[in-house]
């Protein structure tokens, strides 16, 4: 496993999505003086947003930092441009907007964190940081309202798992990289041992584990191995 020091002296690349200029300036400036952070671009409309996704000489993004009300279009636009140029990319919305419809239309559009605008910019940077290392920073406000929004669901909670095959993992089989962690994963290893067993640095194993979530439409480790045993990607003797 590569020495610590190579794999901070890779920073998160952090894109801002955010039409309120004093709030976009003042995460811009948090992420700049983060120096494990990189700002790659700010948009502050739907439009400026897609155009920096569409340039052909972008450079990956880690993160996107993403409103959802914008002021010519959703935000939801950008989060699916983002998901069809670079589905390994984690978004995380923070907004004004906290019911439940606009929660759930953004989880189901791949958000894989929810923040209300309540935070300062350095801890909306914490946020960007645990949602990298694999976490799903959610405002626990937010929070709650899913928690009772399920209770009273329970037939949706207790609802039987897709049939094999069924899903975004049907046409998007994984990679050679991305089944051998997913077999690491299921015998119990730590994401220090996956990264030690594949050879490759605890920031690129993250990048697997993100990309595995898209594919399977899940968001923690042990929905992601349920899931990939159903769909035949890995079996009981891996």
């Amino acid at each position: 496993m590569p020495p610590p020091s190579s794999i901070a002296s890779t920073p998160v690349r952090v894109a801002v999505v955010e039409d309120d200029a004093a709030c976009r300036t003042a995460l811009a400036h948090a992420l700049q003086g983060a120096s494990d952070m990189r700002l790659a671009w700010t948009a502050s409309s739907r439009t400026e947003a897609m155009a920096a996704l569409a340039q052909d000489d972008a450079a990956p993004l880690d993160v996107l930092l993403l409103d959802l009300g914008l002021p010519d279009g959703s935000g939801l636009d950008v989060l699916a441009a983002l998901r069809a140029r670079w589905p390994q990319a984690a978004a995380m919305v923070s907004t004004i907007f906290g019911d439940e419809v606009h929660v759930l239309d953004a989880i189901a559009a791949g958000a894989m964190g929810y923040l209300l605008k309540d935070l300062p910019a350095t801890a909306v940077v914490d946020e960007v940081r645990s949602l990298h290392a694999g976490g799903s920073p959610i405002n626990p406000m937010v929070a709650r309202k899913l928690l009772l929004l399920r209770q009273t669901q329970p037939a949706l909670a207790a609802a039987p798992p897709p049939p094999p095959g069924a899903g975004l993992g049907a046409s998007a089989p994984p990679s050679a990289r991305e089944a051998e962690l997913l077999r690491l994963v299921a015998r119990g290893h730590t994401l220090d041992e996956v990264a030690r067993a594949m050879g490759v640095s605890r920031h690129t194993v993250r990048t697997f584990v993100r990309r595995v979530y898209a594919k399977l439409q899940v968001t923690t480790q042990a929905e992601a191995v349920s899931a990939a045993a159903r769909q035949g990607w890995i079996h009981a003797a891996d």
